[in-house]
């Protein structure tokens, strides 16, 4: 299995100015409420109005997307 990030219990706590418990709650509640992907929305909109994105070229990363074993 992949992975990407790091593991909770590494955060640097002094960091963030709240303990890695409070992170790690707001990260699943940010995920729940879907902030992540409104965030990832709105730089795309910024991204096509300033012209930073060529639409004729795309990658799919297979961590976000599942390869199927002989699939179409």
């Amino acid at each position: 299995m992949v992975q990407a990030g790091c593991l909770w219990r590494k955060l640097p706590a002094v960091f963030f100015g709240v303990s890695r418990p409070t992170v790690h709650r707001r990260f699943t509640e940010w995920t729940k409420y879907g902030l992540w992907e409104q965030i990832h929305h709105e730089l795309l909109h910024r991204l096509q109005v300033a012209g930073g994105i060529d639409w004729t070229r795309a990658i799919i990363d297979s961590i976000s997307v599942r390869a199927v074993k002989r699939g179409t």
